[in-house]
Parts: C-alpha cells; sequence; structure tokens
C-alpha cells in the first residue's frame, strides 16, 4: 500500500509537505515516478519542477541514498529496509480547475500533480491521509474516513480532485439512483434552487442519450474565483470548474458560463473517461499519450456541450446559436486551419499546449472539433433518412468500446459514422479531419439543410475589417494580438505584439476603436512600439479593400421540419 500524509506548515508560502510511506518491501531499489502530465489536459505539465528536498528515510529514521534517473524518476536504494519514507514539498502558485493551491483558506489538491507513485504498485490502494483543520470540510468523489481517503488504485487516485476549506456550500440532487454534488469553494451567494433545476434538465438529457451512467456519485466543485475566468477539467466521477468573479455568479454571463462548461465537463463522464482512444487506455503517467482523436474527445464533447443545453430546455434557439456562432468566428479567424488538420493540432497537444504558440501553426480540437461533430451530426441525419445522428455514434461507442474498456482508434470512428450514414466519408475525412480544406462550403450545406442561413457579415471593427489586425487592451494602448496574413498590416510590417500608441497622432486613452472609426475614411497613420522601438506605419484608404475578419451570424428557421426534426433526435 502506499500512504501519503499531506500537510502544510506554513500555507502561505503556497508549498504542501507530502511524507509518502512504503510498507513490504523486498526489493533492493524502488523507482519512484511524478507524472509528467494530468488526464484532462493532453500537454506535458513536468510538475516535478514543483518538488522540494526530496529526502528518503528507513524505519530506524536513517537516510537513504537516491539517484535522480530523469526529470521525474527517482530511484531509491533500499538497503534492506522493509519500509521507508519519503518526503518532500510541492510548491503551489495558481489556481485554476487542474492545478493544486494552497493557502490559510484551502488545499486544493489534484493528486496526479504531486503524489509519487511506483509503477509496480500501481494497482495496489493508495490512501492519503489531510492535516487540516478540523473547521474545514472536505469534498472528494474518493470514501472518506475523517481525514483519510482511499483509492483502489494509483488511476483512481490521479484523476480524484480533493478541496478542504471551511468555505464550501454544498447541495445535491439526484436522477435514476445517481446522487450529484454541487460544491462552490469561495465567496460566492449560489442560488441553489435555480442551479438545480437547470442542472437536472441538462442531466437528465444527458443520462436519456447514453441510456445509463456509469457512476453512483458524480461531483461538480466549483472553485469560485473573485476575477473573471473560465476553466473545467473533467474526472471520472468530478468535474473542478473555476470560474468567475463569484459576485456575478448568477448573473446572465456568468451563470451560462457555468451551465455551459458544466455540461461539457459531465458529458465527459462517458466521453474520454470511459471511451477512450486506444492511445490513451491505460494512461501512461510517464510520457506524451500521443493520439490524433482530440475531434472526438474533446470536439464531440463541446459539440454536445452545447447542444444538450438547447434540447434539454435550459438554452434557447438564440442561447445556442451564440455558441455556436462564438465556435464558427474562433475557427474563421484562426489562419492555422490552413496548415495543419484538427487530427495533427490534436497530435500536437503534446507539443506546445493549449496556448496560440506560433502564429498560423495549427487548429482547435474544440472549435473545429466541434465544427466537424456538427457536419457529421448532420450528414448521418440527412443520409439516414432522419433516423439516426451522431448521437449513435457515441451510444454505439460506449456500448462497444467503452463499456468493454477497449480503445478506439481513428478507423473505427470513420467506420461507424459510415455505418450510421450509410454512405461513404472517406472523403469528407481526409478533407476535413486529417486535411485542412476549407469548411465554408460542407458547412453552409448543413446549415441550409436544417434551415440555418448562414451569414458572413461585415465586421465593424475597422482595423479587423480594413486592415486585418485584431488587438487587446493593454494599458492605455492597445497590442496586436492577431495579423491577417496578406493583409495590409501584414504587408506593413506590423506585428503581433506591437503597441499601437496613437492614431494620426492622437495618443490614446482607451478610445482606439473610437479614432479608428472615426478617420476610416481616410488615410490612417498609426504610432507603434515595437520591441520599444517607436515607429510610424501609413495606411492608405481604398475604397476596394479586402475584407478580413468577416464576423459569422446564424439566422435560423425555428419553423423548419429538419430543423426541429435534429432537435428532436438530440433530445
Amino acid at each position: 500500500m502506499m500512504h501519503y500524509k499531506i500537510s502544510s506548515s506554513n500555507p502561505q508560502s503556497h508549498y504542501f509537505d507530502i511524507l509518502l510511506e512504503i510498507s513490504e518491501i523486498s526489493k533492493p531499489t524502488i523507482e519512484l515516478n511524478l507524472s509528467t502530465w494530468r488526464p484532462g489536459r493532453y500537454e506535458l505539465g513536468n510538475f516535478a519542477k514543483n518538488i522540494k528536498k526530496v529526502q528518503v528515510f528507513n524505519q530506524d529514521e536513517q537516510l537513504l541514498n537516491y539517484t535522480k534517473t530523469n526529470s521525474h524518476t527517482w530511484l531509491i536504494e533500499t538497503n534492506g529496509a522493509k519500509h521507508i519514507t519519503v518526503s518532500y514539498s510541492y510548491y503551489t502558485f495558481e489556481i485554476n480547475a487542474g492545478n493544486c493551491f494552497v493557502d490559510e483558506n484551502q488545499f486544493y489538491i489534484n493528486p496526479v500533480h504531486l503524489c509519487m507513485y511506483d509503477n509496480t504498485r500501481i494497482s495496489q490502494k493508495h490512501t492519503i491521509e489531510l492535516e487540516v483543520p478540523n473547521s474545514y470540510k472536505i469534498v472528494t468523489s474518493l470514501p472518506l474516513n475523517n481525514k483519510t481517503l482511499t483509492a483502489t488504485n494509483f488511476d483512481e487516485l490521479a484523476d480524484s480532485p480533493i478541496i478542504a476549506s471551511n468555505s464550501i456550500k454544498s447541495d445535491s440532487y439526484t436522477i435514476n439512483g445517481t446522487i450529484f454534488w454541487l460544491h462552490f469553494n469561495g465567496e460566492c451567494r449560489p442560488d441553489f434552487e435555480k442551479i438545480k433545476t437547470d442542472f437536472i434538465k441538462f442531466t437528465q438529457t444527458q443520462l436519456n442519450f447514453w441510456g445509463d451512467i456509469p457512476v453512483k456519485e458524480y461531483h461538480f466543485i466549483f472553485q469560485i474565483l473573485p476575477f473573471k475566468f473560465y476553466h473545467g477539467v473533467e474526472h471520472q466521477n468530478s468535474t473542478v470548474i473555476a470560474i468567475g468573479p463569484g459576485y456575478n455568479l448568477n448573473s446572465k454571463s456568468v451563470y451560462e458560463d457555468v451551465l455551459g462548461v458544466s455540461c461539457h465537463e459531465l458529458f465527459h463522464t462517458w466521453n474520454i473517461k470511459y471511451i477512450r482512444p486506444k492511445e490513451m487506455l491505460p494512461y501512461n503517467f510517464k510520457e506524451e499519450n500521443y493520439a490524433r482523436t482530440g475531434f472526438v474527445y474533446e470536439g464531440f464533447t463541446t459539440y454536445y456541450g452545447d447542444l444538450l443545453l438547447l434540447t434539454s430546455g435550459v438554452f434557447n434557439d438564440q442561447q445556442y446559436f451564440e455558441t455556436l456562432e462564438e465556435r464558427l468566428n474562433k475557427h474563421f479567424n484562426n489562419y492555422g486551419r490552413f496548415n495543419l488538420s484538427v487530427a495533427n493540432s490534436s497530435y500536437d497537444t503534446w507539443l506546445d499546449g493549449y496556448v496560440p504558440g506560433a502564429p498560423y501553426r495549427k487548429t482547435s480540437i474544440y472549435d473545429e472539433g466541434n465544427l466537424i461533430a456538427f457536419m457529421l451530426d448532420v450528414i448521418i441525419f440527412k443520409n439516414s433518412n432522419h433516423t439516426k445522428g451522431l448521437k449513435d455514434v457515441c451510444v454505439e461507442l460506449y456500448t462497444d468500446f467503452g463499456k468493454k474498456q477497449i480503445g478506439y482508434t481513428e478507423t473505427d470512428i470513420q467506420t461507424i459514422c459510415e455505418k450510421m450514414s450509410g454512405i461513404s466519408l472517406n472523403s469528407f475525412f481526409q478533407n476535413y479531419v486529417f486535411g485542412t480544406q476549407d469548411y465554408n462550403i460542407p458547412l453552409t450545406e448543413c446549415f441550409n439543410y436544417l434551415g440555418i442561413e448562414f451569414i458572413k457579415q461585415s465586421n465593424p471593427i475597422v482595423s479587423e475589417n480594413q486592415f486585418g489586425f485584431k488587438t487587446i487592451d493593454f494599458m492605455l494602448n492597445r497590442k496586436i494580438s492577431l495579423i491577417a496574413p496578406n493583409s495590409p498590416a501584414w504587408n506593413l510590417g506590423l506585428s503581433i505584439g506591437d503597441e499601437i500608441i496613437a492614431v494620426n497622432g492622437y495618443t490614446l486613452k482607451n478610445d482606439f476603436n473610437d479614432w479608428m472609426t472615426y478617420f476610416k475614411d481616410s488615410d490612417i497613420e498609426l504610432t507603434v512600439s515595437s520591441a520599444q522601438i517607436v515607429k510610424t506605419v501609413k495606411f492608405k484608404y481604398n475604397q476596394q479593400f479586402t475584407e478580413y475578419f468577416p464576423v459569422i451570424k446564424l439566422k435560423n428557421n425555428t419553423n423548419s421540419e429538419y430543423y426541429n426534426a435534429w432537435k428532436s433526435l438530440n433530445s
């Protein structure tokens, strides 16, 4: 058995103190590892960089020697010891939905970050003993006895976050024998009756969608932050969702974010926690688990995380269309879609993670995956005479792969989609999943089939529309965040990161767009700071300009027979 004691002698230092006790030792050496990544985030995390002062003691409290054989592996010489204790500290410096954090208000632990493991013992029981104040409430999906939590194996431990705090507010609801917990940690005033009403709707729809749920208890754990934030991480029996600001929790925008991310993460209970690509079954915590099917485990989930809010009645048509428009605009504003397919972008999350990285290099498994899911759903719906959809693909994956703990392949996904549609989808997969062809034509066809008008509107922001560059607020100036290839901004030598100081000689005071609009029918001279060198860039007015970064809008005919049949099929 592996037993961890986790405490913090000085919570404000943001260090956890860990004692790992290993008993029944019979080997001359023990190799301990720390995971290089965590489930739900398909990039290297290199958590070992947060480890401080590793020491190993035998049962007589004598120091034992060890050698670090790579960045995340410690080889311990046991010298005949039958029981050893490994002591180390782990630094936590940021709150998000997948990290660890400790201060005077809480212990927040994702065990995969800080629990060293013995690969020869991963199937054994693992326990965590928390040394926290008696006033703290402990929330986790693991069985809890006093302050000790028990996992049947390391995989369960790695996928079971823990929060201990005296500010947790909880409530619950039950559907089909499964209890769903709602835990809010942080300054907020959750309207539990309103929340439960909506959560019951989309939860019931998801259970109807899949036919059953593979867990008997599920925990929605919310880290409520005092500033704007949005992040969620799925786990087998729970999710952690970091969101803010807490004072706006019950307001429209933040509340809709809560609904959207919660529906998404619950869908992951089936899609990635049980239905996994072959490359991730089982997880290998020592290295990358490369897979090109992110369009399934994140794209399908993003699609249904939004759509099931509509079909459950939590969102109306307009709210759903706003979420879909957001995905469409991200897609059409991402020039990386012409350079790396969504499948290969999935593979490369292990290379540069979830940040934009090199401009125009790659695309998004969430946004492009969402659109792939939408198109497949409509194609299957159309060609099956409105009797089947992508839902049937998901259910077959759950029945034939997830429940049997068999990993699926890229070929399996295409084969099942073709089975449900009754047609060959080879060209679709080669062109849009594994290739970089423009989505415009197939998207338009799918929207038209459902009676939805797919509209590219003129962008009202002059810098984006006429000159091809996007900006973000940076103090009183504007910083360039994206430039369309071959646009005027591109050709005049502007760079991502350049700071705009003035427009036609007028210095900025949070009024960049106002000045650009004022001068939109004339030449425009920008004063720019580029790598701390001030320069001017002159745009010549051109009545025949090419439009950049158009705004995608959807106009729906909710009386369309096919639209309503498609919604009904996904209810």
